[in-house]
């Protein structure tokens, strides 16, 4: 075995050089480990790192998801050779009359008067 000291410099320096490059790839490769370890965790439940690969939520309005439920029933009494029942409308959301509107915006106005007079740019 040789030494160091029979050595090059330009045999050090390549040496040197292909350690540095050993050291990247473990360190590459154990990253991509505990990135793998932590799509394991998301999935099995452990509380791990979240996932990218779960994706957010989508909400659904209840308008589209009558829709769809409304499809589905008769897809089903097709399927059954009844006919499809029609269902009810959504309900409609309660919503603020013109004057309860109005009241709200004069509240919201006087609240910002009194903020900008504080000299605050958010409430």
């Amino acid at each position: 075995m040789t030494t160091l000291n029979d050595l090059s410099t330009d045999q050090i320096h390549l040496i040197i050089v292909i350690k540095k490059k050993i050291e990247k790839l473990q360190t590459r490769l154990q990253r991509r480990v505990e990135k793998l370890q932590a799509k394991i965790d998301s999935i099995a439940g452990d509380g791990g790192v979240p996932s990218p690969l779960i994706r957010k939520k989508h909400r659904m309005s209840r308008a589209g998801r009558a829709a769809i439920a409304a499809a589905a029933r008769a897809r089903w009494a097709a399927y059954r050779g009844k006919a499809a029942k029609k269902s009810k409308p959504a309900k409609k959301r309660k919503r603020f009359s013109a004057a309860a509107r109005a009241k709200l915006a004069v509240s919201a106005r006087a609240r910002w008067v009194k903020a900008r007079a504080e000299g605050k740019t958010t409430l």
